[in-house]
């Protein structure tokens, strides 16, 4: 792991965010993201500067449009993100919890 996963996973893992399972490393079809809730259907991806370059932000889109498809919700946040605002990032997961669509 990433050491912004590490961070995030510390937050998720074990029920810890409000009391919500998470997985990491989860395959799905063809893929495998960063975090999983099977409850909410959400995926959560960390975006190191890798993904900042044309082709990946592609990739990544083409990745988000096929997830989405089967009805999965992604998340996606920068490592800066995790590193730097981590209470934003798990306002914003938690409220993706609340939402009344799922």
């Amino acid at each position: 792991m990433t050491p912004a996963e590490k961070i995030l996973w510390e937050e998720l893992r074990g029920r810890r965010l409000n009391n919500i399972k998470f997985t990491r490393q989860h395959s799905i079809g063809n893929y495998i993201v960063d975090f999983y809730c099977a409850e909410l259907r959400l995926v959560i991806e960390l975006d190191g500067s890798v993904h900042l370059n044309n082709e990946q932000k592609e990739k990544d889109q083409f990745r988000d449009k096929n997830l989405q498809d089967m009805n999965f919700t992604i998340l996606r946040f920068t490592n800066n993100q995790i590193e730097k605002n981590l209470k934003e990032v798990l306002e914003r997961i938690r409220e993706h919890a609340k939402s009344p669509h799922l």
